[in-house]
């Protein structure tokens, strides 16, 4: 089985040719992403859930991780394998009591605190970022040297997030992430499937070279 964190694909319509955040999510699972979080800040809440459950259940049938970003009531009420969490949302100690054991949380890292509390609540992954700089998020850009930093801090999966393409995508796993997280490049490619498996060669290639 493949490491299930090498390629998160966060599927946004506003930046693609595909209207359909499932349909964008197939494609890129097609080419290789290895997991799907839901991220969708402008929809209803009921639309919300009911994206989440189409997307649940392509989740469910290709057998990887779904995930929803910021919202564990949805995330409960879709069936998803767990949440997102970033520094404004619900603290990950309250998230596992309400999921459980088993679901699937990672965590936004910043600082020493941030990794500990993720190392106490058996995070899946610590997300650092943004890597590089995005038109997705205002955030601080902690470059390759904020992944090497992260990376010395936790035996945890580190998933590099923030203006990855594939060039940057095995940049950022040769300075320590063990995975990638994307949003507009695989969203606005014209061959979501093509890119998708373009940037997962990349991110596979740069992971063997890491441990040679």
């Amino acid at each position: 089985m493949s490491f299930p964190y090498a390629l998160i694909f966060i599927p946004d319509p506003a930046f693609g040719r595909v209207a359909d955040r499932a349909e964008m999510a197939r494609m890129a699972l097609d080419g290789g992403a290895t997991a799907i979080q839901l991220r969708a800040k402008g929809l209803a809440e009921r639309e919300l859930v009911a994206e989440g459950e189409r997307l649940a259940a392509l989740c469910r049938r290709r057998g990887c991780p779904f995930f929803v970003n910021d919202r564990v009531d949805v995330a409960l009420a879709c069936g998803a394998d767990g949440v997102h969490l970033g520094p404004d949302d619900m603290d990950p100690r309250a998230a596992r009591r309400r999921l459980g054991a088993d679901a699937l949380i990672g965590v936004s890292a910043y600082d020493q605190g941030d990794v500990d509390l993720a190392e106490e609540i058996g995070a899946a992954y610590v997300a650092v970022g943004a890597v590089y700089s995005t038109t997705t998020k205002t955030i601080d850009v902690v470059g390759t040297e904020g992944v090497r930093r992260l990376r010395a801090m936790t035996s945890l999966p580190v998933v590099a997030i923030g203006g990855i393409d594939a060039i940057r995508a095995a940049e950022a796993v040769a300075a320590g992430a063990d995975g990638v997280a994307v949003i507009s490049f695989l969203s606005a490619a014209e061959d979501i499937e093509g890119a998708a498996r373009e940037l997962r060669r990349r991110v596979d290639a740069a992971r063997r070279d890491a441990v040679t």
